[in-house]
């Protein structure tokens, strides 16, 4: 069954720099069938036999489960060995944390070749996209603090709220289309201590938590700094929960919100070493960045371009330390909607619109679907084919679902 491992290095340069660095042999179990995969920088070699050196990880999970992860579009859940693990559908044992030091090359090495395929972009003449990128200079909680945003177009204020452990680059396509931007005056920014936005003075003392305060505090504080009348307020993750929060404590002050992938809670079933713990994403003996990025992996959508999950996922490769870790707090912990009393959201005010996506593990179209029937949203629509990040992973798809929300708010605003 696992044959085809030996010949996928031999096609990936970046891959095989990843095996350069330890062995590391699997027990990979099939139901009662056991399989062993040595990983060294010479060679990928799958065996009937155990290696002499023994294994470091196993990894166990049934026939179809197995079967499934090698689909060119397989059922949810199955589309990455992180999201397997998460679901209960892959069991890992062993040396965990040999396991997620090696996360990202053992999701390159196991997809399969048909969804690594991509075309290359052909040339073109130099031109100058229609953004415009600026600091702004403020103060947030008794804190001065220096913040990086991207604008484009006129109208409607439209500010984008990026995902725990990335930036506003997400939303470069949203900025990019002339269709929206003839409408909305788009703004995405970095959260302090995100992408280009600093840490504040003395961040060198603190471990970074977000918390509800704070994120809400901020994403108010830039709104107002700009002066945007009633914007509306988009985000996706750690976003499309915040702007829940904000129709709560601010929906008088907004012209609605727009929530991608939002959900009441989430379950921290990220496959640490650390049962429970997020600690993996900050560990001296593990990259931060390249684990990030694994486990990012597993929550797209595999029928997204090749392209635009890579650079979502370099995004992540990108983040500072433990920020993302920090972000998590509030998605995991602090954010807990379950008892915030969203039913008291007046959407006649603030009208809430949620679009969810097919494949993610984390904020499932269920959950989203449970969201939109307690707040009686607007609208809720389940993107297919899509994951946690649909403005990135796959902006062409995401378009067709998003158009008719914008069309919606234009259509309220000049009523």
């Amino acid at each position: 069954m696992f044959e085809y491992l030996s010949e996928r290095s031999n096609a990936n340069d970046n891959l095989s720099l990843h095996q350069s660095y330890r062995r590391l042999a699997l027990e990979l179990r099939v139901d009662s069938a056991v399989s062993f995969v040595e990983i060294t920088a010479e060679q990928v070699r799958v065996s009937a036999q155990c290696p002499a050196d023994g294994v470091d990880v196993t990894l166990s999970a049934t026939t179809d489960a197995w079967e499934q992860q090698r689909e060119v579009a397989p059922a949810r859940g199955f589309q990455a060995l992180s999201t397997m693990r998460r679901l209960g559908h892959l069991e890992v044992s062993g040396d965990l944390l040999a396991f997620n030091q090696n996360l990202l090359m053992l999701e390159m090495l196991f997809t399969p070749s048909a969804r690594q395929t991509t075309a290359p972009r052909q040339g073109a003449s130099p031109y100058i996209e229609p953004v415009l990128g600026r600091y702004l200079n403020l103060d947030v909680g008794g804190r001065a603090q220096r913040i990086y945003f991207e604008e484009a177009g006129s109208g409607i204020p439209l500010l984008c709220l990026h995902t725990a452990g990335a930036d506003a680059r997400q939303y470069r396509a949203i900025l990019n289309d002339a269709d929206i931007t003839k409408n909305f005056r788009v703004i995405a920014f970095d959260l302090p201590w995100h992408g280009k936005s600093s840490p504040p003075v003395g961040f060198e003392t603190e471990v970074y938590q977000l918390t509800t305060d704070s994120y809400v505090e901020v994403v108010m504080a830039v709104a107002q700094a700009l002066e945007l009348d009633t914007p509306v307020i988009m985000g996706c993750s750690i976003g499309g929960r915040v702007v829940i929060h904000l129709a709560l404590r601010h929906g008088q002050q907004l012209g609605g919100v727009i929530g991608l992938q939002s959900a009441l809670y989430a379950e921290d079933k990220t496959g640490n070493v650390e049962a429970g713990s997020r600690m993996v994403l900050n560990r001296p003996d593990v990259h931060g960045g390249k684990i990030a990025a694994a486990l990012m992996n597993g929550v797209m959508a595999p029928q997204s371009p090749v392209a635009e999950r890579w650079e979502t996922m370099w995004h992540y490769m990108q983040g500072g330390p433990g920020i993302f870790m920090g972000d998590l707090n509030y998605y995991f912990a602090d954010g807990d909607l379950r008892n915030a009393g969203v039913a008291n959201i007046d959407t006649t005010v603030c009208p809430v619109y949620l679009l969810s996506g097919e494949y993610d593990p984390s904020a499932t179209p269920e959950m989203g679907q449970e969201l939109a029937d307690l707040i009686g949203a607007d609208h809720f629509e389940v993107m297919r084919e899509m994951g946690h990040f649909p403005m990135s992973e796959n902006p062409e798809l995401f378009r067709e679902y998003l158009m008719p929300v914008l069309e919606k708010i234009v259509v309220a605003r000049n009523a």
